[in-house]
């Protein structure tokens, strides 16, 4: 069950498809929907720059024009909350909440860094997807999404799900499931080698060549990529950036982190 989503803005018009994504999977489930923000110690709060959750719901047929906050959680069974958070570093601020919290999924965009670029300047989607327990649904710079931005009708079709022997993908496929539960995906297992992990549930079949450009390419055609992920490892992770952070930089669709292991 999906209990709780949380949604870090930056307030940038890159953001959208990212809180429209947070914002139909709270609708979906019936979740709590936490905004978050991070500010600079001591600097006032950008309350009116938060996204506008009553004119989307508005706009989406879901909420009657009008209607007070109040109304939100009555009339949708989302319980919205715009929280501004204080902090020198982002990711440092971001981490902190989310521990505090535990939402289900993260829902956030990401510049998509990678090389010594990423190392250099630092990833805040990365430092909290390795901080964070939950599940993170993520937008690269070349993303589109499921989500219908006139209805938010959640569509994700076939879910690209790569899969190796390490991380192990077992534990990540009920939050998989739970977070799909109701939207009609279909889920297709890949392995990029000569022998895939037998997993309960879900039938891998195999590809061969680059990681990487094997799985953007499987993913033609399909909604969404669903990656086992424990984050980085070794020096040659720390310059490319972990297989799920390169899928993420040149993917065309959302890349969904799943925590195994």
């Amino acid at each position: 069950m999906i209990r709780a989503i949380a949604h870090p803005t930056d307030f940038s018009a890159e953001g959208r498809i990212a809180f429209d994504h947070a914002l139909a999977l709270a609708l979906h489930h019936r979740a709590r929907l936490d905004l978050l923000h991070v500010g600079a110690p001591g600097a006032e709060g950008e309350w009116q720059r938060f996204p506008r959750v009553r004119a989307r719901l508005v706009e989406w047929g879901r909420l009657s024009a009008g209607s007070e906050p109040g109304e939100v959680a009555r009339q949708t069974g989302v319980e919205v909350r715009k929280i501004e958070l204080h902090a020198k570093d982002p990711a440092e601020g971001l981490g902190n909440f989310l521990a505090d919290h535990h939402p289900d999924v993260v829902v956030m965009t990401s510049h998509g860094r990678t090389g010594l670029a990423r190392l250099l300047q630092g990833s805040v989607t990365a430092q909290v997807a390795r901080e964070s327990q939950a599940a993170m649904l993520l937008f690269g710079p070349h993303s589109g999404g499921f989500a219908d931005p006139a209805n938010g009708t959640l569509t994700p079709g076939r879910v690209l799900v790569p899969v190796d022997h390490q991380p192990p993908a077992e534990t990540a496929l009920d939050p998989l499931e739970a977070i799909l539960a109701g939207l009609g995906a279909q889920l297709d297992g890949l392995h990029v080698g000569t022998a895939a992990p037998a997993l309960h549930g879900l039938t891998v079949r195999l590809a061969s060549g680059g990681t990487v450009d094997t799985i953007l390419a499987e993913a033609d055609g399909a909604g969404l990529i669903a990656m086992p992920t424990e984050g980085r490892h070794g020096l040659r992770d720390a310059l490319l950036g972990s297989t799920a952070e390169r899928v993420l930089a040149g993917a065309k669709v959302p890349v969904l982190a799943l925590p195994a292991g």
